[in-house]
């Protein structure tokens, strides 16, 4: 195409988003497809093309220094979580990603915190109202219960969250990312201490029935049905947990020597080049050059993402290369550092 513009800002309607050619591999949802199976645990993460790269040589193509792989190969042999602290951008998501992916591990379990995040919503959700809705419904339509719906009914209303999943008996460990870990409240770094530490935790509303139904079918976050004994759920192989932090704050003493703790660098040339080699081919790398080390040659201390990098040059693949000004002007926009005043 001529021109690479799609919403020109005319204010006259057109079919031009017809032009618009396919998502970064890094957005492409639909790739996911729909034969994907996101209950079966033990399948191909479905999203680890877009965080890895559509090419999938994740050894070869990230290259990860000496320092990361020891940290993972130290939180694999202790059975420790690995708490991965570094700027945005560094990969500190991407590393869970490779580790399951290499290692066959399946799905990865993905916890994203925020300033309300409790322990509760990583263990388990019990939808006592709608448990209470259906009851109601049922007498509403005829029906007479004498009691309370059946016990072993009470796990359709009960759904594991990611750590809770995480800590189901399992042969080989799940790949848990408790992602942002420094946007909690203050209370829950030490709330996890327990969890992490035992490696299980109780469901009560199931406790409380465990004599008169001892297993109970209970919902996982990968949307399978599974069996909770006497209410408890207990880890057979404890996960491989990676905790991300974005360094916004310190953590307390005791979550810090339950962890091993390794701190991401920004990716150097090498790691650079191939992550984008990864997501756009080498045609990319080579062509793209210029912004390459425009991102290697940045400030000291100039925080500047590496998916900053790979929008960039995504987005100037399109814009003709003889739109030099329009090209500058792309990457001025797309690689602003996130440290800067706007």
């Amino acid at each position: 195409m001529t021109d690479w513009r799609i919403y020109r800002g005319a204010g006259l309607p057109h079919d031009g988003v017809q032009r618009l050619p396919g998502p970064p591999p890094w957005r492409d949802f639909a790739a996911v497809g729909p034969d994907a199976d996101s209950s079966d645990p033990s399948a191909t993460d479905p999203s680890a093309a877009r965080r890895l790269g559509v090419q999938r040589r994740l050894v070869e193509n990230h290259h990860p220094r000496p320092a990361e792989v020891d940290a993972v190969n130290a939180a694999l042999y202790l059975r420790r979580p690995l708490l991965v602290t570094g700027n945005p951008g560094t990969g500190k998501s991407t590393l869970a990603q490779a580790v399951a992916h290499e290692l066959g591990l399946g799905r990865v379990l993905r916890w994203p915190i925020v300033s309300r995040t409790a322990l509760q919503d990583g263990l388990y959700r019990y939808d006592a109202i709608g448990r209470l809705q259906d009851v109601q419904l049922e007498r509403a339509q005829g029906g007479t219960p004498a009691a309370p719906p059946a016990a072993s009914s009470i796990g359709s209303y009960v759904r594991l969250g990611p750590l809770g999943t995480a800590l189901l008996p399992s042969e080989q460990p799940r790949v848990l990312l408790v992602d942002e870990l420094d946007k909690s409240d203050l209370d829950l770094p030490n709330d996890l201490l327990n969890a992490l530490e035992e490696g299980e935790f109780a469901i009560p509303e199931l406790e409380r029935i465990a004599d008169r139904e001892p297993v109970v079918d209970v919902l996982t976050d990968d949307g399978r049905k599974v069996p909770v004994h006497g209410g408890r759920v207990r880890c057979t192989t404890f996960p491989f947990i990676v905790l991300t932090s974005n360094g916004e704050r310190d953590f307390p003493a005791a979550l810090l020597r339950r962890c091993i703790q390794l701190e991401l660098e920004p990716p150097g040339e090498e790691q650079l080049t191939a992550m984008v080699e990864a997501h756009l081919g080498s045609t990319a790398a080579t062509e793209g050059r210029d912004l390459i080390e425009r991102f290697l040659g940045r400030e000291p201390g100039e925080i500047i993402a590496a998916d900053q990098l790979l929008n960039a040059l995504y987005l100037t693949q399109h814009a003709p290369r003889a739109e030099r000004v329009t090209r500058e002007r792309i990457a001025d926009m797309l690689m602003r550092p996130l440290d800067r005043p706007r």
